[in-house]
Parts: C-alpha cells; sequence; structure tokens
C-alpha cells in the first residue's frame, strides 16, 4: 500500500529535498508553501499524513493543523519546524499534532517518525472501552471524559496522557516512561513537555472538583488513583 503524504513548506530546496526522500521511500508525496492551499488540496486528493511547518505565508501550521483536526480527528499530523520551544510544541499538540519534530532534522528520524504514526493509526480500537476510576470516566469509543457526568474537553494529547496514567492502574511511571507510550519512541527532549501536560490535565480534571486523581511522587513520577 502506498501512503499520500501532503507537505507544507515554504522553502523551495527543503520540499524538494522531503518530497524525493518521501519518493524513494515508497510514499506520493504532493507539495504546497501556502497554508491558505492546504485545504483546497484536501478536495483535490485524499491523504494519509499531513506535515507540517508552522512559519509559512498564509495560514501558519498551527492554525492549520487545528483546522484539520476539527474535520478529521485521526488523520497523522506531524509538525516539523525550527520552533522548538516547549511552549511552541505546547501550542502545537494542543492545536491537535500527533508529533513534532525540530529542524535540522536527520532524514532517517523524520522516516521513523513517519512509520510509527502510520503503525498507531493501523492498530485497530478497542470495542467497548470505558475507564471508570471514581466519578472520572473515560470513553475510548467516544473519546469523550467527564467527572461527576460532567463533560471535559481535553487537546487529543492530554487525552492520550490521561488514558496512559489510567490504564497504569494506579502504578507510578516515570516522565521517560510516559514520554515512550505519548510519541511511541524515546525522545530524550520529549520529556520536558510531560510536566507541562500533567499540569494541563490537573487544571482540566480536578480543579473544578473535590478529589484529587492526579498524583507525584517525587523523584519516581506520576500516578492515577483515588486516594483516602
Amino acid at each position: 500500500m502506498s501512503y499520500n503524504i501532503l507537505l507544507l513548506e515554504d522553502d523551495a530546496i527543503l520540499s524538494k529535498e522531503i518530497s524525493t526522500f518521501l519518493t524513494n521511500n515508497a510514499y506520493n508525496c504532493d507539495c504546497v508553501y501556502d497554508g491558505s492551499l492546504v485545504k483546497s488540496q484536501f478536495k483535490l486528493k485524499e491523504y494519509d499524513l499531513v506535515i507540517l511547518d508552522i512559519n509559512v505565508p498564509g495560514q501558519n501550521g498551527t492554525e492549520v493543523c487545528k483546522e484539520l483536526r476539527e474535520n478529521d480527528t485521526k488523520i497523522p499530523i506531524l509538525m516539523l519546524t525550527a520552533f522548538g520551544e516547549v511552549e511552541d510544541k505546547v501550542l502545537a499538540f494542543n492545536a491537535g499534532a500527533d508529533d513534532y519534530l525540530v529542524k535540522p532534522f536527520h532524514f532517517e528520524e523524520l522516516l521513523v517518525r513517519i512509520k510509527s504514526l502510520f503503525r498507531r493509526k493501523e492498530v485497530p480500537q478497542a470495542k467497548t472501552n470505558i475507564i471508570k476510576i471514581d466519578d472520572l470516566q473515560i470513553d475510548n469509543d467516544e473519546m469523550k471524559v467527564s467527572r461527576n457526568n460532567i463533560e471535559i474537553s481535553l487537546s487529543p494529547k492530554e487525552f492520550k496522557l490521561l488514558n496512559i496514567l489510567a490504564k497504569a492502574n494506579g502504578r507510578v511511571l516515570s516522565k521517560s516512561q510516559i514520554a515512550d507510550e505519548l510519541w511511541d519512541y524515546h525522545i530524550e527532549t520529549n520529556q520536558n513537555t510531560i510536566e507541562v501536560y500533567i499540569n494541563f490535565l490537573r487544571k482540566k480534571i480536578e480543579k473544578d472538583f473535590g478529589k484529587k486523581l492526579i498524583h507525584t511522587k517525587i523523584g519516581y513520577g506520576y500516578y492515577l488513583k483515588l486516594e483516602d
């Protein structure tokens, strides 16, 4: 099976290099240089994965990501950008990105990231998969989270992080273990955002509710359970 990839990149030389590399690895790659062209490109063809630069003409990559995610919850989105600050990554993941690779990069690592995203996409989803912890309910069929029957809006990465903690059944997970599952491979820099996401989760699932569920074991990591 040959996958269709859409690349948003305004550097003509880099765009050509990436396109050639992906073609040589049996992927079909179309390129656009302006974020406002992505939507019209989707009207011409179905794509299996999107690679987005952030700082591009027209609509920037983060805005494109958010719009794509609102229309399709499952298509893999990889951000490929020179913006490497934690804040940039958080904005992208909150917009719905699945992965984030900072320039300059090695083409072989780009290939690893792409293959990982496709593997994740092909994993069949479990049926009737609902996790309950006290008044917290995680519905993996409907991709919804609620506490005390009040629905809570989470970004895709926040939702996945909550699942990782919940499926550990109260076991303490280190930042490294969480990063491995959250990004499907071990990249040291990914650990820098784990604490940020934990804080996001705490604000959303604990701030307006009486019981604390996410706990820190200093020097070890995080766990999710109701404690007496």
